[in-house]
């Protein structure tokens, strides 16, 4: 096995590819062959370290994130239109700060650049309890959305270079339902804290003492046991590193590179796919970013107490993560990555019908329904993620298109924050229809990427057949030709 590599190494010594993914230089352009079962008990110890650590991560997150949700019927100081420019300060962060974050983390270690943002986090976390005024709430906001700007990219990136593509969906929905896990937990939490009289501090204060040090411990373990990459995991032996970039490379999406391609950034640019999946995100984020820190309240507004709103609010986190896991699994499955996000849309368009249909019907059970159903679509941007991971070749344009789908997820949440205005309560009819249309929205873009996806495809396959009849070769030929480029960091059109 070594001298193959050896000889492969000599093969690219002058070649171009040399301008590939820091796995060119280990294992080459000629495939090893590891056994499926080999592979197999590879990818069981991958997932014990990793999906666990981006799980915790996310959960993390998330949480951090919609701290300010429970905060806001526990004492919140902060409350009406500066309540909403509070709740936009974090998008404000996240959007400014992406594309340089993601600059920065392509000429470092993924995990060790995460570590460190997750415990500055953690601090400014800490902050918030501290604090006592819009301004310096806006600030710490502003701050928290450019650590967690990171994430998600970061998140996306690890799991498309240890995972082949048919694998990706379900990983990255399992830690994506951590979305749905943080609104069980954290509605438990806030109802625990909310017993006390807060005869020593705010309620709120006491959840951003915990949040922040969770976080902080959660960055500790990130620094210790993330991998960066298949090339540089300690984790893993020689043998075990070389397999794990074998695994993947006839997927042909590459692992790190650490050059900056602005002809990639280019091409991204210039994809109507690109822009269609920014779209996507959009109108997934508008809705979520309203209802992510207006959904207790509207809870509330149904007749229920703070307190019973804390519980009453939890069984849609468990409809997210149900949703996450189905249409993950039905993504890998079937190779599809948009019908899911149609799938999953549609009980939430009857959710929100419901909740406007039935307002001021006195029917609590039927309104709490309607608002559990909205859970579902938590799955849409879980599928995004999946699509960015397995459709995108070359490394700066995969953290290209994932830094605008964070850029856009920015967008469309500082809109979101907008929609459920206070003159619109305690209904917020104006709201819920708005989400109503822009999901109806999400059907069709979704549909429309699909379309141009399969033909794409069948294009695709039609000029390797004119590739084989113009050179003479099999079907073996074009799968040593994948194998040679598959660490080259070349795109999907290159």
């Amino acid at each position: 096995m070594d001298s193959e590599k050896e000889i492969s190494r000599e093969e690219t010594a002058d070649s171009p590819l040399l301008e590939g993914d820091e796995a060119l230089r280990l294992v080459g352009t000629q495939a090893q062959k590891f056994s499926e079962e080999y592979n197999r008990r590879l990818r069981n110890k991958l997932d014990k370290v990793i999906i666990p650590i981006t799980a915790v991560v996310y959960f993390t997150q998330f949480l951090d994130k919609t701290s300010l949700n429970y905060a806001s019927i526990m004492g919140f100081p902060v409350t009406g239109q500066n309540y909403n420019l509070v709740s936009m300060a974090f998008y404000l962060g996240f959007m400014v700060w992406e594309f340089p974050t993601v600059y920065i983390a392509q000429k470092l270690r993924l995990g060790k650049y995460l570590g460190v943002n997750i415990i500055i986090w953690g601090v400014v976390l800490l902050c918030h309890a501290l604090a006592n005024s819009f301004q310096t709430f806006f600030a710490l906001r502003f701050i928290l959305g450019m650590c967690e700007s990171c994430v998600s990219p970061i998140l996306i990136s690890i799991i498309s270079m240890f995972y082949r593509k048919n694998e990706q969906g379900i990983r990255i929905a399992y830690f994506y339902t951590m979305l749905g896990f943080t609104q069980v937990f954290g509605g438990f939490m806030a109802y625990g804290i909310s017993f006390y009289n807060g005869d020593v501090m705010a309620p709120y204060k006491i959840v951003y003492y915990i949040l922040g040090g969770l976080a902080i411990l959660v960055g500790i373990i990130v620094l210790a046991w993330l991998p960066d990459s298949p090339v540089n995991a300690k984790m893993l032996t020689k043998e075990e590193r070389i397999a794990s970039l074998e695994r993947v490379r006839d997927d042909q999406g590459g692992t790190e590179n650490r050059k900056f391609k602005k002809e990639q950034v280019v091409e991204t640019l210039l994809d109507v796919r690109t822009w269609l999946i920014v779209l996507a995100t959009m109108l997934t984020d508008i809705p979520s970013g309203g209802l992510t820190n207006f959904s207790n309240i509207i809870i509330r507004n149904f007749g229920y107490t703070s307190r019973q709103t804390l519980i009453l609010a939890t069984p849609s986190g468990i409809v997210n993560v149900v949703s996450v896991v189905i249409c993950g699994y039905y993504s890998d499955k079937k190779g599809e990555r948009m019908l899911p996000v149609i799938y999953a849309t549609l009980p939430t368009l009857l959710g929100v019908a419901l909740m406007i249909g039935f307002n001021n019907s006195g029917q609590k059970g039927v309104l709490l329904f309607g608002s559990y159903l909205i859970g579902s679509f938590g799955s849409t941007l879980s599928t995004i993620y999946a699509y960015n991971a397995s459709n995108t070749s070359g490394y700066t344009k995969k953290l290209t298109i994932n830094a605008l789908t964070m850029i856009f997820f920015c967008v469309g949440n500082i809109i979101g924050t907008e929609i459920f205005q206070p003159k619109d309560a305690p209904a917020y009819i104006p709201g819920k229809a708005a989400i109503m249309v822009l999901l109806s929205m999400q059907i069709g873009v979704a549909y429309l990427l699909r379309h141009i996806n399969v033909k794409l495809n069948i294009k695709r396959r039609a000029m390797i057949e004119e590739i084989k009849r113009e050179n003479g070769w099999t079907d073996d030929d074009i799968q040593k030709e994948k194998e040679r480029r598959a660490f080259a960091d070349m795109t999907d059109k290159q």
